[in-house]
């Protein structure tokens, strides 16, 4: 499989909330940052399938962090690879 990335990532860990439907909100971890996504380690983000839509929310900021819409493009065993689409 070839890597179609087009940003560059750069190695990131924080604390993000992810929030959706199926198992509400979860606390995660980043792994990598792009300005077109991020990749979220956790072990139920494994369970959702490509195309879903979350929201995400960055933690442990001085200040409230925007919540972004974001779709999961890939998944593995660790977490999942989201898009950013923008402010929920």
């Amino acid at each position: 499989m070839s890597n179609q990335r087009q940003q560059v990532r750069t190695p990131m860990k924080c604390r993000i909330k992810i929030s959706h439907p199926s198992f509400g909100e979860l606390l995660a971890q980043t792994r990598d940052l792009s300005d077109s996504g991020v990749y979220v380690k956790h072990p139920d983000i494994t369970a959702l399938a490509v195309g879903t839509e979350v929201t995400g929310q960055v933690q442990d900021l001085p200040f409230p962090a925007p919540v972004l819409k974001m779709e999961v493009m890939r998944v593995d065993a660790e977490g999942a690879g989201l898009r950013f689409l923008g402010e929920a």
